[in-house]
């Protein structure tokens, strides 16, 4: 019995013999079957194929963590240290025993959260290896494709993890897509940890918003007039997305709130 992976989107299956017919996750109009069809791996596999890890300090209490060559989406996890325990958010496919090594020496893990299904990836494994709870929204509970007792559905709009460490859920991406508020982040300015629920952009001084980024599928001007009152009470400096390279450095709270402005309009108004 194998736990397999898609390898287009890296997320994780239950135990069986053979690997299932489709990713319905990639099935699904977000994501995509690549041309080659539909592709499997194995987390053990990958650590016999020279992946490794790869760290980045993004500021003082957050340190990214990726893997090398890039897998699946690419995303990266981001460690947030904290003195009631580290929160691990988002997940990526890959870690070996060097990974685990190196977060232990940073203090440990104690929970993990995901902003949506696509970064799921080997998420059992992970709070396995830590003896940690997964918080996922329940509105994406139909997309957890190896459940688990360590999986924790949380609901509403908002789940404290920690002191100045809150879960909000956003919606629009998927109807479960969260972000996570990190009010020590930014020298005590509060940091936005967004995955792809709010996507930094190529220029930085901006984000988007989309219902599938693969697909160019846009969320109607409604939905992102919703999230954008939705964290508009949220005071945050800084917002880091999916990868390592994704930060809004510096007045992020306006870049989101021009953002969905400029975004409402595109679709309201004709082309310039």
């Amino acid at each position: 019995m194998e736990h397999w992976m898609c390898q287009t989107c890296g997320v994780q299956f239950a135990a069986s013999k053979q690997p299932p017919d489709t990713c319905p996750i990639c099935s699904d109009e977000r994501q995509y079957i690549g041309p080659d069809g539909q592709q499997w791996t194995t987390l053990a596999r990958m650590r016999q194929q020279g992946y490794q890890s790869k760290y980045v300090e993004h500021e003082p209490g957050l340190i990214g963590v990726g893997a090398t060559p890039s897998f699946a989406i690419g995303q990266r996890a981001l460690l947030v240290r904290h003195p009631e325990g580290n929160v691990l958010w988002d997940c990526l496919s890959y870690f070996d025993d060097t990974t685990v090594a190196e977060l232990e020496r940073l203090g440990g893990v104690t929970a993990l959260a995901i902003s949506h299904p696509h970064y799921y990836s080997t998420m059992v494994e992970w709070a396995d290896r830590f003896d940690m709870p997964i918080y996922l929204h329940e509105a994406d509970r139909q997309w957890v494709m190896r459940l688990d007792d360590r999986i924790t559905f949380w609901s509403g709009e908002t789940r404290p993890l920690k002191e100045g460490v809150t879960l909000v859920r956003l919606g629009g991406h998927f109807a479960g897509g969260t972000v996570l508020h990190w009010a020590q982040g930014a020298d005590g300015r509060g940091a936005l940890l967004s995955g792809d629920i709010i996507q930094v952009v190529a220029d930085q001084r901006w984000v988007s918003f989309m219902y599938s980024y693969p697909n160019l599928i846009p969320l109607s001007a409604a939905e992102v007039a919703r999230i954008r009152d939705t964290i508009k009470p949220w005071r945050f400096e800084r917002i880091y997305g999916a990868w390592f390279d994704r930060v809004v450095p510096q007045d992020a709270h306006a870049a989101v709130m021009r953002s969905a402005d400029r975004y409402i309009r595109a679709l309201s108004e004709p082309p310039r």
